[in-house]
């Protein structure tokens, strides 16, 4: 690893990271907490991640509670939760809430497949990005007589085993979901 291919990496692993962090918010029909992510209360005055002014945990496969540390936020979680896009009814009992997971029909877990393969498919494109971002600089370095034509190449073949790498680990990544989705 070359100190010059280095900020490519870092990008290609950022491409890699966000992937995962969109995946992990798909509702695959077991709770996952990670599907609060992006929804958000108002906290007195501040819009705040419900993670933070409540514990969130997995009672059962496709049960999740929610037990804020402040009582009064019991109803504002209720209705942020109804008003995101995540579709699932929150049930509040006075001291916490739970969001039961329905299991997803099968016609709904081809889609989410789908999702996930379009999810891949941008991914991928972002570290292809990176690797044309990398050869256009070392052609630039080369041109300029900072890189020998040697140089060049080696770099070049570096960064493609960078670009197969992270594409490999982008296909593992969605293939692991699309195995989770599919589960019944």
């Amino acid at each position: 690893m070359s100190s010059t291919t280095k900020p490519f990496e870092e990008k290609m692993n950022a491409s890699v990271d966000h992937l995962v962090r969109e995946l992990a918010s798909i509702r695959a029909g077991r709770a996952n907490p990670a599907v609060l992510d992006r929804v958000t209360v108002d906290y007195y005055g501040s819009p705040t991640p419900i993670n933070q002014i409540a514990a969130v945990s997995v009672a059962e496969a496709r049960i999740l509670t929610i037990t804020p540390w402040d009582r009064q936020m019991l109803k504002p979680i209720s209705k942020a939760i109804q008003t995101s896009d995540i579709g699932i009814n929150p049930i509040d009992d006075g001291q916490v809430i739970r969001l039961v997971f329905p299991a997803p029909t099968e016609e709904r877990r081809k889609q989410l497949t789908k999702d996930v393969q379009k999810q891949g498919e941008e991914a991928k494109v972002a570290v292809r990005n990176v690797r044309r971002d990398a050869m256009d600089k070392f052609k630039a370095m080369k041109k300029a007589g900072e890189l020998t034509e040697d140089d060049q190449k080696k770099l070049e073949e570096e960064t493609q085993k960078l670009t197969d790498k992270y594409v490999k680990m982008i296909d593992e990544t969605c293939a692991a979901k699309n195995k989770e989705i599919m589960e019944v």
